[in-house]
């Protein structure tokens, strides 16, 4: 291999960013195809970017230093904001246009993606990646901005490297540990609960990149020998090539995990499986580059970046103009808005990929405002054209403009979520009131769930005086147990302990059993079944109903079926009830409850323990 590898085009990676753009769109517009960690595809775009920007900077120049930096972000600007200031004006004005949730926080998204900041911006105002509580048009450049981040931080760093440690194996060591470091530090903020820190953080998701750079200064100067072009080495390529694509999609296949705690091994496999496509890719003539760029995967992977700057935001306005749910697009996409959204990124992608960044690119800003200049004067065809093109800009920076000044405060969800917030804060100042001689004593009741029986909550304490609720956003059902041990271990644990947790992943019957065996055989455990544009939501309470159906003492409140025809009851995200649809949770809760009481009275007498309270 030649110094420092220097072609301007290295084989393979384009054919390996299709697949990596491919696994994110089947993510997030085909849910039920099965890839369910398919958002590894992002790490597979930041060990080929790691890889691709170093190799480019280690290449011999006889420019000075500092010539060489200013060109590089003076491309890397060319390369990448043109089609990032065209789909954001024009994604804002179309959600100033649709209106509602989908403009909510649009300001400090903005500001996030053309700044190139998105993921700290995004960390300050307290998103949460795996809540549903809102859309964030444009979420998904919190990736460009970790990358545009490297990319301004990377030419500073590396010239000083270059002269620290000098030998390769000592810059291939320190791009190793560095790796390691920001794994092992992506796992400790995982184990504190701080997902979306861990996945949006620069310093804990930069491993991926580093893998990336310490591939390129392993191969900085080695030398092309006459055997890496033989048959048996080409055969090794393809195998090693061949295994890393196997990694890829082992991981992009994985089970999804609950709020990401499976991070960061998934992204980890996915890496290192991109970082050995990569040099199966760049080896001297490889026959696994030449196959993974085939056409029309070379083709994709020159439009992936498009691609992927268009199609969740055009996700987001699908789902919203067609009233299916702004945060649908999470894990309940219906099949046809997936391939109209598929269909429109691909076009778009491939417009702007000839009609704008390929002209900017080549050109530069300035001569490309001087070829329009020159259009404009060559007949009225085109002087139209130029026209409405100005036009079209002008009219998108006007609804940009609009889309900040008209957003509202929060989400409908949102909304529903602060008022269950406010009811529980209320209902801890006030005394336990006597319970009427008809209704369901509230003081009997222990009620444990997630954010949609947070949402409930003003309804539950107005149908249930005295209940104790003890709900908050993204639980999930694996922490159940340790709730319902603590409050049962401090003998706060009521006769009667609903549960409402399957909204946020699949459950296990193991953790099920774990609940009952705790709430034990003197209490009835009812547990409420979960409706959400979710793909594992049918598996949820498939499985809470055959858990009860063999387990004394347990019994399912059915709020699907209570909720499904009721879905305007609903906040924008199909999920969270408003008022009216936390009175029909709360009704469903004492179906539930006189089910269980109902289901115990014809169990053979016997006399209760007490229970401590």
């Amino acid at each position: 291999m030649p110094a420092s590898p220097s072609p301007s085009r290295f084989a393979g990676l384009d054919g390996l960013r299709a697949i990596a753009v491919g696994l994110v769109l089947i993510y997030h517009l085909f849910p039920g195809a099965g890839v369910r960690s398919g958002l590894v595809g992002v790490d597979v775009f930041f060990v080929v970017s790691g890889f691709l920007i170093t190799s480019l900077m280690l290449r011999p120049s006889t420019r000075s230093l500092g010539y060489r930096m200013l060109d590089f972000w003076r491309r890397r600007a060319r390369r990448l904001l043109p089609a990032l200031a065209v789909a954001l004006t024009v994604c804002a004005s179309v959600a100033w246009a649709i209106g509602g949730d989908v403009l909510v926080g649009i300001g400090r998204q903005l500001l996030g993606a053309s700044t190139f900041s998105y993921n700290w911006v995004a960390l300050a105002g307290g998103s949460d990646y795996f809540a549903a509580t809102e859309p964030e048009l444009f979420r998904n450049v919190w990736s460009l901005a970790v990358e545009e981040q490297f990319y301004l931080l990377w030419p500073l760093l590396l010239p000083l490297l270059l002269v620290v440690l000098r030998a390769r194996w000592l810059l291939v060591a320190f791009a190793i540990v560095a790796a390691s470091a920001s794994a092992w530090w992506m796992s400790v903020l995982v184990g504190d609960g701080a997902v979306t820190r861990a996945y949006f953080g620069t310093d804990s998701h930069a491993f991926g990149l580093l893998l990336g750079i310490a591939l390129a200064f392993a191969l900085r100067n080695m030398p092309d020998r006459a055997w890496m072009h033989s048959s048996a080495a080409r055969v090794g390529g393809l195998v090693i090539g061949m295994l890393g694509l196997g990694l890829i999609m082992t991981a992009a296949l994985q089970p999804g995990h609950p709020a990401g705690s499976g991070f960061p091994g998934t992204l980890l496999l996915a890496s290192v499986g991109s970082l050995l496509s990569i040099l199966a890719g760049v080896l001297p003539g490889s026959w696994f580059g030449r196959a993974v760029d085939v056409q029309p995967l070379r083709w994709i992977g020159d439009r992936s970046y498009g691609i992927y700057l268009w199609h969740w935001p055009l996700l987001v306005l699908v789902l919203a103009a067609t009233g299916q749910g702004v945060s649908a697009g999470a894990a309940g996409v219906p099949v046809l808005s997936g391939w109209v959204t598929l269909v429109l990124a691909v076009v778009i992608a491939a417009v702007s990929f000839r009609m704008l960044e390929t002209p900017v690119r080549r050109l530069g800003l300035r001569r490309s405002l001087r070829a329009i200049g020159a259009r404009f004067k060559r007949n009225p065809l085109t002087r139209f054209a130029t026209l409405s093109a100005l036009v079209a800009a002008l009219l998108a920076l006007g609804g940009t403009t609009a889309a900040v000044a008209s957003a509202p405060p929060m989400t409908t969800a949102e909304a529903t979520i602060l008022a269950g917030q406010k009811a529980l804060k209320k209902q801890a100042a006030k005394p336990s009131p006597a319970p009427t001689p008809t209704a369901i004593d509230g003081n009997q009741i222990t009620a444990v769930g997630d954010s949609v029986m947070l949402a409930s909550a003003p309804a539950l304490y107005e149908r249930f005086p005295g209940a104790f609720v003890d709900a908050k956003v993204s639980r999930s059902v694996w922490k159940g147990p340790g709730i319902i041990d603590a409050l049962a271990g401090s003998g706060a644990l009521r006769r009667h302990v609903v549960v409402a947790l399957g909204t946020n992943g699949p459950i296990d019957r193991d953790v099920l059993q774990k609940m009952a065996d705790e709430v034990g055989p003197n209490r009835d455990l009812v547990l409420v079944n979960a409706y959400a544009p979710r793909d594992w939501i049918p598996g949820v309470n498939a499985e809470l109903q055959a858990f009860a159906s063999v387990r004394s003492g347990v019994v399912v409140a059915d709020w699907s079926g209570a909720i499904a025809p009721h879905e305007d009851l609903l906040a924008g995200d199909r999920i969270h009830p408003g008022a009216a649809g936390g009175r029909i949770f709360a009704e469903v809760v004492e179906k539930g409850i006189r089910d269980s009481e109902a289901e115990r009275a014809a169990r053979p007498h016997r006399t209760p323990e007490p229970l401590g309270y």
